[in-house]
């Protein structure tokens, strides 16, 4: 049987990789949710398949929210509200903040719909629908093609499946591959561009614990934030306008005021990023000694320039509080990653599958699926410089010195001059840039961004290989005899970049004069040498050797259903909803270190240190506490916060609704212990636990807390007994 003819063969659903299935891993496609059906009513699910996914009528799936770019989101109000976590509405925070009106220190709550706060840039989607649409892609592909020529035949062949999804609609698709390209499905969604701010609690409360207690149990953080979604007077997407009006729901999730229940069913749905659970043991050790290492170096020396210029005043902790918790949240996440697939034996488990999965194939006289594990341990050796040269470029150039990404916004006027001219279009463009510059130097400053770029570039110089360093460099050798302080010094002495006031005299008028000055600025060169060396040398060798990788997992994952048909799995994320389920429970991850399900208020004054910038609290959340004033939402004389669960969750699944058997809300989640945070590469049900805030938190900090009970009478709370699971919405498509 062909490759090609097998993919034909391969149900979405039954994905093989190492291990057997356990009842809380797997991120579910929500089309095949009826599937298994019975596994989850046996779980604890109370609805029907039917309920969380239909094309019918309104559906939990119609109040899942891909906020953003990056994070979920949910809809718990008739008239658009929805919900994410505080560190996903964040830069939309910190945007809206000054000195003088510091909502991230003092929390934002808008008191009517006049006082809401727009969100350029800001989207929330939702999937319309999903289609498995193999059978009319795969077929059609011709055995033996590269992966270009592959991917080009494949965008062809999407092409009219598209235009038929949404012709006549105000829509949108994508036919996007899993397992591989083993299998393809078309997503449609719909797309609101007018995204609203309409409260955050404080920092104290939203980002409580800070850095210190991210990806860590036991955990006390209020970190959901509120926004609304507008719409045009015919309930459809438009731009931003003071004419729009709140949109219309097709379902909104109802809030269970009981909240969580310790061994009850819970499932979150989502939009969780990427897991890569199929990795080979090549994969596996250059992720552990390498690439995990590199760049856990590269960003804690970030970030101990930047925490010591947020302590230093709050001027720079404004400026620098969505960049520092951006570069903070994965450098933690791959300590406890390393951690974790070293405790797991990760490693030493994937070559002994990888040995049985040989045996097995020259056993069944499948010489080809035999092949493919040499083939790929080769291309892991090729590829793995340029590998190193990709991270490192993306570490330093969009994680590093905010000067060499600034500095690429002016690659035109320095590189494409003469058509700019001979068009006539170079002062335009000038004058771009100088309407876009604001933004960029209201959250710069030229001494921490100077200090980042001198902590990185050693790490960067020691990691990557002579031979594909950018050229530029070789100026530290030849002219500052190896001091890479002195030449970093001396770039941002002489380039004009480190002022707004030089940059707008260069820019405006803009004339010969000032495209030689642009060509010559030395931060300007060695933005350009980064970029180029980049694009030139390290980019295409990385392309073609992941293409050859790309093939052989596509082989290789084909292998391992036709090898060991007894196991089912399910497809890697990659940031399409998704459904998780499990209990709410806690675990023992180590030795004698027993995680309790639930934390309380009391923890939360356990950790309050006055002052501190991590632990400190508002005295308005230490009198209520104090008071025991929870109102409806305490429970026996105490006011939970946090809880955790057997989710399988990743990035993206921030924000997600986690939900009870009835497909009611019982919390966000909001971030894995540290012991789970492997998860994205080997799932122990055993320790892997999501941690999601409590629903009663919430509803406490809305109405107790900040006095906001008017958005509480837009959410539909239930306790105790479960009516009808939906809200009469009328369907708008």
């Amino acid at each position: 049987m062909t490759l090609f003819l097998l993919r034909r063969c391969i149900p979405i659903l039954l994905v093989l990789i190492p291990g057997v299935a356990s009842a809380h891993e797997g991120m579910w496609l929500p089309t095949l949710l009826k599937s298994i059906e019975g596994d989850l009513r046996t779980a604890g699910l109370r609805i029907t398949a039917e309920d969380i996914y239909s094309l019918n009528q309104g559906s939990i799936k119609d109040a899942i929210v891909l906020f953003g770019g990056g994070c979920t989101a949910e809809v718990i109000g008739e008239q658009g509200l929805i919900m994410t976590n505080h560190h996903c509405g964040f830069s939309q925070i910190q945007r809206h903040s000054s000195v003088e009106r510091d909502l991230l220190k003092d929390g934002f709550w808008a008191a009517g719909r006049s006082d809401e706060l727009g969100n350029e840039g800001l989207t929330a989607t939702f999937v319309v629908r999903m289609e498995d649409v193999t059978d009319r892609i795969v077929p059609q592909l011709t055995p033996g093609l590269s992966e270009a020529q592959l991917r080009e035949a494949v965008a062809r062949l999407s092409e009219p499946i598209v235009r038929e999804a949404v012709d006549g609609t105000h829509h949108a698709a994508v036919v996007r591959p899993f397992n591989y390209g083993n299998s393809y499905y078309i997503i449609v969604t719909e797309t609101f561009r007018d995204v609203r701010l309409v409260g955050a609690p404080p920092s104290a409360i939203g980002k409580f614990g800070g850095d210190t207690d991210n990806w860590m149990w036991p955990r006390h953080t209020g970190d959901f934030s509120l926004f609304r979604i507008y719409a045009g007077p015919d309930n459809k997407p438009a731009d931003p306008s003071p004419a729009n009006i709140p949109w219309t729901p097709r379902y909104v999730l109802p809030i269970a005021l009981d909240g969580p229940q310790e061994g009850g069913f819970a499932m979150i749905f989502g939009f969780p990023g990427s897991t890569q659970r199929y990795l080979t043991s090549y994969a596996v050790r250059h992720i552990q000694e390498v690439q995990d290492p590199m760049r856990i170096a590269m960003r804690r020396a970030s970030l101990e320039v930047i925490d010591q210029a947020m302590r230093s005043s709050d001027r720079t902790r404004i400026q620098y509080a969505a960049k520092q918790a951006s570069i903070s949240n994965a450098y933690k996440k791959w300590i406890g990653e390393l951690r974790g697939i070293k405790e797991l034996g990760t490693l030493a488990g994937k070559v002994a599958y990888e040995e049985r999965y040989i045996a097995r194939a020259r056993a069944a006289g499948k010489e080809d699926l035999a092949a493919v594990l040499p083939q790929l341990e080769a291309a892991y050796g090729q590829v793995a410089p340029y590998a190193i040269a990709r991270d490192l470029f993306v570490e330093m150039v969009f994680y590093g010195p905010e000067v060499l990404r600034f500095a690429d916004r002016f690659r035109v006027l320095v590189e494409d001059l003469d058509k700019l001219q001979a068009s006539g279009g170079a002062q335009a463009e000038a004058d771009k840039q100088l309407a876009a510059m604001a933004a960029f130097y209201k959250d710069f400053d030229v001494e921490v961004d100077k200090r980042v770029f001198k902590a990185l570039l050693p790490i960067y110089r020691e990691h990557l290989g002579p031979e594909l360093q950018p050229g530029v460099l070789d100026e530290i050798d030849k002219r500052f005899r190896g001091n890479m302080d002195a030449w970093v010094d001396d770039l941002y002495a002489r380039s004009a970049l480190v002022s707004p006031e030089k940059m707008e005299k260069l820019l405006k008028p803009f004339n010969a004069r000032s495209a030689k000055a642009l060509q010559a600025d030395p931060l300007i060169r060695v933005s350009r040498s980064f970029f180029r060396n980049f694009l030139e040398e390290v980019r295409p060798a990385h392309a073609t050797l992941s293409d050859s990788i790309e093939a052989g997992m596509r082989t290789y994952v084909s292998g391992m259903m036709e090898l060991f048909p007894e196991v089912t799995y399910w497809p890697d994320a990659n940031s399409t909803l998704r459904l998780s389920y499990g209990s709410v429970e806690g675990s023992e991850p180590r030795d004698a270190v027993v995680y309790g399900t639930f934390t309380t208020l009391d923890g939360v004054m356990d950790k309050y240190i006055p002052g501190d910038p991590e632990f400190d609290l508002p005295q308005r959340l230490i009198d209520l506490h104090a008071a025991k004033d929870y109102g409806a939402y305490g429970v026996d004389g105490t006011m939970p916060v946090c809880f955790t669960s057997s989710l399988h969750t990743t990035g993206g699944n921030s924000g997600s609704p986690v939900l009870n058997g009835h497909g009611e809300l019982i919390g966000i989640n909001f971030d894995r212990s540290w012991e789970s945070t492997m998860s994205d590469i080997q799932f122990d049900p055993a320790k892997c636990r999501n941690i999601s805030m409590d629903v009663r938190y919430i509803l406490f900090i809305i109405d107790k807390y900040a006095g906001a009970a008017h958005l509480l009478e837009e959410m539909r709370v239930v306790k105790g007994t479960h009516p009808p699971r939906t809200i009469p919405l009328p369907i708008h498509r």
